[in-house]
C-alpha cells in the first residue's frame, strides 16, 4: 500500500528497542498535512495528490497561490508537494497524519542535502593528495585533467566546484516508532538535510 506524507527534520537521537538493541534514529515531525488538490487524468493529464504542510500567513502568498486555498475553503499552507500512486482514500480538505504509518514500515525519504559551498577535488570527489614532504610542491591541486590533444575539458570531469545542496533520496529506511500525540516518526538511520529541512516520506516499493 503506497502511503506518503510531508515532514520536517527535527534532529537525530538514539532509540532502544524492546530487545535492548540501540538504533540511531532521525526524529521527523510528520504532518499533519492537508490534501489541497486531487489531480486527475481527465482534467490535469495525470493522477496525483497534492499535500500541504506548515502554517503561513496569508499576506506572504501571492494571489494565485492564495486563490488556490480560498477557492477550496482551506487554510493556507507553506509547503506543497505532489505524490503519485497513493492508495489512500483521500478527498480535498482531508487530513493526513503520522498514523498512516506503522512500526516496521519501510520508507524512502527525500530532501535537499546540506550545502558545503565551493570545495576542492579532494573533499568533493575523494581524490588522493600529493606527497606532503620531501620538497614536494604538489599537495592538494587537481593535477592533470586529461589529454593534450582534446584542447578542452570533457563534460562531467571531476573537478573543484559547488558541493552539496542537492536533492537526495535515502531508500529502504525502517520506521521504529510512531508517536501519534506529537505527530512524530522515528526513522532508523540518517536522512538528507539539516534541521528544519522539509522531507518527503513515501512507502518504499516492494
Amino acid at each position: 500500500m503506497a502511503k506518503a506524507i510531508l515532514g520536517k527534520k527535527l534532529g537525530m537521537t538514539q532509540y532502544f528497542k524492546d530487545n535492548g538493541d540501540v538504533v540511531p534514529v532521525t526524529v521527523v515531525e510528520a504532518g499533519p498535512c492537508v490534501v489541497t488538490q486531487i489531480k486527475t487524468t481527465e482534467k490535469d493529464g495525470y493522477d496525483a495528490v497534492q499535500l500541504g504542510f506548515g502554517e503561513v500567513k496569508k499576506h506572504r502568498l501571492n494571489k494565485p497561490k492564495l486563490g488556490q486555498f480560498e477557492s477550496r475553503n482551506l487554510e493556507p499552507k507553506k509547503y506543497l508537494r505532489e505524490f503519485k500512486g497513493l492508495d489512500l482514500d483521500l478527498s480535498e480538505g482531508s487530513e493526513v497524519a503520522a498514523d498512516i504509518f506503522e512500526v516496521g514500515d519501510i520508507v524512502n525519504v527525500s530532501g535537499v542535502s546540506k550545502g558545503k559551498g565551493f570545495q576542492g577535488n579532494i573533499k568533493r570527489w575523494n581524490h588522493h593528495s600529493g606527497p606532503m614532504s620531501h620538497g614536494s610542491h604538489f599537495h592538494r591541486a587537481p593535477g592533470s585533467i586529461g589529454s593534450v590533444d582534446a584542447r578542452r575539458v570533457f563534460k562531467g570531469k571531476k573537478m573543484p566546484g559547488r558541493m552539496g545542496h542537492n536533492r537526495v533520496t535515502e531508500e529502504n529506511l525502517e520506521i521504529v516508532k510512531v508517536d501519534l500525540e506529537r505527530n512524530v516518526l522515528l526513522i532508523a538511520g540518517s536522512v538528507p538535510g539539516s534541521k528544519k529541512t522539509i522531507l518527503e516520506i513515501k512507502s518504499a516499493k516492494n
